[in-house]
């Protein structure tokens, strides 16, 4: 998989060359490439925003440095015909597990965090037609910039590309994963610790009585601290067995 990620501060993505995803890059599964926007800024001071057009404010990204940006992202050797363009904000859709499988099948990813007020809205416009564009929320909150955004959704994304985590059957057991459940509590030795002792169960040795436990565990915790994803889980219940 490669990845593109434009941003005024491209060095927020060194983070990415750590752990399980920079290995994945060292070992040739995914190609990250961080990109300067202000090299597509050609005033003296290099500047990627200007006031908003209606007045208020703060600052708006403004929309021609981004189309060379991508232009050259389009150009460059290696790119597919068509990326897909994420554009963090917060107007945008919400990124959840079932999104991050999805985009994990994907070739080529571009990402696009704005900053200040956001992004001229005719950026994304002349993008659709060259890109599929999604404009992805990482929740109900706003932040400096969409930087952070982007790192989390990089690593959300890259873990579930085939090679990257070690144990692909650990992938099916996390949080969110397929029922959408909450993962079970996970314990490791001593047995006892600060005067806490681990469930008895899983000492036993009865696979089929731990799996119970566990899968006894998902809905209790998913039905206490996310009744969201409970209500969701029960109507899918419903509907299975119609």
């Amino acid at each position: 998989m490669r990845i593109d990620a434009i941003s005024i501060f491209p060095e927020f993505f060194n983070v990415l060359d750590l752990s399980l995803i920079g290995k994945a890059q060292r070992d040739g599964l995914l190609q990250i490439n961080r990109i300067q926007l202000r090299d597509y800024a050609f005033d003296r001071h290099h500047s990627v925003d200007d006031t908003p057009t209606g007045g208020g404010a703060g600052m708006v990204m403004k929309p021609e440095p981004w189309a060379l940006a991508l232009e050259d992202v389009l150009a460059s050797e290696g790119a597919a015909a068509r990326p897909t363009l994420i554009i963090p904000t917060p107007s945008g859709e919400v990124f959840t597990q079932r999104v991050a499988e999805e985009l994990a099948g994907r070739e080529h990813l571009v990402f696009a965090p704005g900053r200040f007020e956001g992004i001229d809205e005719r950026m994304s416009h002349w993008a659709a037609e060259h890109f599929d564009v999604r404009r992805m929320s990482i929740g109900d909150y706003v932040l400096n910039g969409g930087e952070s955004a982007v790192v989390v959704m990089v690593e959300a994304i890259t873990r579930l590309v085939p090679g990257v985590i070690g144990n692909s059957e650990s992938l099916a057991e996390e949080s969110h994963s397929g029922d959408g459940l909450l993962e079970y509590p996970v314990y490791t030795k001593p047995a006892q610790w600060r005067g806490e002792a681990v469930p008895e169960v899983l000492l036993s040795g009865d696979h089929a009585k731990i799996a119970q436990w566990r899968r006894e565990q998902q809905l209790q915790r998913t039905r206490k601290i996310r009744p969201d994803l409970w209500a969701k889980y029960v109507v899918a219940q419903e509907m299975a067995n119609e």
